[in-house]
């Protein structure tokens, strides 16, 4: 096994928080909130993996997946941290296609402990796109054709837990100080809680690219299951083999 923390070695930094080299970076990216499950995936799933990057800890790879390129980088949690990625993969490295492969918190029984839920949009309480849009409410939606590539791949894998199409709702809050809000939201369709989807979408729209959250219920608001740490960072592969299939389903 490669070692994978040893970063490339670079002629010119292009971003702040990046700081890789022109070509490193693959124009599909998969993008986990954990840079340690970044780097499960880049030793799990990828060919020929080496890390690009480990600025500020936030590790980034590219390798290859069935020979075709694909980057792995950690966001962090909440939206405005992974803004800062995103913002810098789209408009400094030509970066065309981010798919968020996250964990999630199941807000109704609909789903279950370990399902996998495809976001078709986001929901949020967020203030970045009040201000953004000045008090209009812009709704974040995923690309279509990923979000049904996505579906396609998930019906086509003998997978033990179900995948679900749906809202998810984007919070700022991890512990929220009015959750029954949040609570509120599963009576207008929502399935399930994360941090970073919203800004996803809409920094994807914004500058003409594919987005798609692919999220594992980790934990489970109503019935109380919760996964471990370790269990969220080194075994939610459904999810990456639904991004990945579908990242490249017209290939």
């Amino acid at each position: 096994m490669p070692n994978l923390t040893a970063a490339l070695p670079r002629l010119s930094a292009m971003s702040t928080h990046l700081g890789a080299a022109p070509g490193d970076i693959a124009p599909t990216v998969l993008m986990p909130g954990d840079p340690l499950r970044a780097r499960w995936i880049a030793e799990t799933f990828l060919d020929d993996a080496r890390c690009y990057s480990e600025v500020r800890g936030m590790y980034g790879y590219t390798g290859t997946w069935r020979g075709r390129p694909v980057s792995v980088q950690g966001s962090g949690m909440g939206q405005p941290s992974l803004a800062i990625y995103v913002n810098e993969l789209l408009k400094e490295y030509a970066v065309s296609t981010v798919i968020r492969v996250g964990s999630c918190g199941g807000l109704t029984e609909k789903v279950g402990i370990r399902d996998v839920v495809l976001a078709s949009g986001a929901c949020t309480d967020s203030s970045m796109n009040r201000i953004r849009f000045e008090g209009l409410d812009y709704a974040p939606v995923a690309d279509f054709g990923l979000l049904r590539s996505a579906a396609d791949v998930a019906h086509g894998l003998d997978l033990e837990h179900d995948v679900h199409v749906g809202l998810i709702f984007s919070s700022d809050s991890f512990y929220s100080p009015r959750p029954e809000l949040v609570s509120r939201m599963v009576d207008y369709g929502v399935l399930a809680v994360e941090m970073e989807a919203a800004a996803l979408y809409t920094l994807a729209a914004q500058h003409g690219a594919r987005a798609l959250c692919v999220c594992t219920v980790s934990d489970h608001i109503v019935t109380g299951e919760e996964t471990t740490s370790q269990e969220r960072e080194q075994t939610f592969g459904a999810m990456v083999e639904i991004a990945l299939g579908a990242a490249f389903a017209t290939d």
